[in-house]
């Protein structure tokens, strides 16, 4: 379905049919009406705002052998597509096996600490960087009054605001319209989705300079590119397309060599700046990250510019 232009702009992580559940027809959703859950989800919430038809949903943990059981799911819309990921019993570990713990390998490279999240959603990115690095000041903008209030309901999200107070700052508005800190976050990521698909605004040079002026001298954006892993709701914004396309936007603003990328289950992630090529630079930023994250730092390759990421 259409969405009006003043629509959220929310965040998938991954198709429910990519996560083997039981798959929701694609062509189903783009009507209005939201489709079942697949029976390995059980409805805990259900709620309708002026944006969002917003769900929250329990993955069983007797699916046994599966990356989310017993994970807490943000669905929103007819989809079904995720967009925050927690396991309330494990809250001593923030970590979800998805692009959100790459995001938490940002702050050792970043000049200050302080991190913008654009596209804040139910706050899985801001919980793990708030677990490894309780120094770092978060501010996050998300659209939707009614997803932050879910988000505080039931993802634990007003006793991480209280065990934070100073250092998580949540925005209600449009993340497009964001202002730095003075002197600039250390940091951003944008993590931005409309109706299953990268914004649009995200395909041109211009937003990237936009975002890019956020950040202080030194500092890096990490990109949720979306791929293979999201479908778009409206016909023709094939994931792997928009995905390409984003990346050229990146490059047409930052310059050729500036951006990295990695991919984490068909889900891509960008970097600013070139990506650590030094054995002896990839080594210092793995001794400054928790062992759970190390592994990703090996994963970067510099983006050839050509739509091959």
């Amino acid at each position: 379905m259409a969405f009006p232009v003043a629509v959220p702009r929310p965040r998938p992580i991954l198709r429910l049919d990519r996560l083997h559940l039981t798959p929701i027809r694609a062509a189903a959703a783009r009507t209005p009406v939201p489709q079942p859950l697949p029976d390995e989800l059980q409805l805990v919430a259900d709620v309708r705002s002026p944006h969002n038809h917003i769900r929250v949903a329990d993955v069983s943990p007797r699916a046994a052998g599966h990356p989310l059981a017993g994970a807490r799911l943000l669905l929103l819309d007819g989809p079904g597509n995720i967009h925050s990921v927690s396991f309330p019993r494990r809250p001593y570990c923030p970590l979800t096996s998805t692009y959100f713990d790459v995001f938490a390998t940002l702050p050792p490279l970043l000049p200050r600490p302080s991190l913008a999240v654009l596209g804040f959603g139910a706050g899985s990115a801001a919980r793990a960087l708030l677990h490894f690095y309780p120094d770092i000041s978060v501010h996050g903008w998300e659209l939707d009054p009614s997803v932050i209030a879910v988000a505080r309901d039931f993802f634990s999200l007003a006793e991480l605001e209280r065990d934070h107070a100073g250092r998580l700052v949540i925005h209600v508005g449009d993340a497009l319209e964001a202002e730095a800190v003075p002197g600039g976050f250390g940091g951003v990521l944008v993590d931005l989705f409309a109706n299953g698909s990268v914004l649009p605004e995200l395909q041109k040079a211009d937003a990237w300079r936009q975002i890019g002026a956020m950040v202080a001298p030194g500092g890096r954006m990490m990109v949720n590119c979306g791929g293979g892993c999201v479908e778009a709701e409206e016909e023709g914004r094939d994931g792997e397309a928009v995905k390409d396309a984003t990346l050229r936007a990146m490059v047409a603003a930052f310059g050729e060599g500036m951006v990295a990328v990695l991919s984490v289950d068909e889900s891509w992630v960008a970097m600013t700046a070139p990506v650590a090529r030094a054995s002896e630079e990839a080594a210092a930023w793995k001794a400054r990250l928790p062992p759970e994250l190390g592994h990703y730092i090996d994963m970067w390759k510099p983006h050839n510019g050509n739509g091959d990421a």
